[in-house]
């Protein structure tokens, strides 16, 4: 049982760091502030729906 949950673990960790590495991608394409910003509020807006952007 320790190893099905240790693997859980680290399946849950890996989704996350992707998640957050498509958002970083997502807001450095960004071309001026203004877009930046969008993108941030949009990031914001969907963290709670959605898991990848």
């Amino acid at each position: 049982m320790k190893f099905i949950a240790e693997l859980l673990q680290n399946i849950g960790h890996q989704v996350e760091q992707g998640a957050q590495e498509r958002s970083a991608a997502y807001l450095s394409e960004a071309t001026d502030l203004y877009e930046l910003e969008t993108r941030m509020r949009k990031l914001e807006r969907d963290d709670g729906q959605y898991a990848s952007v």
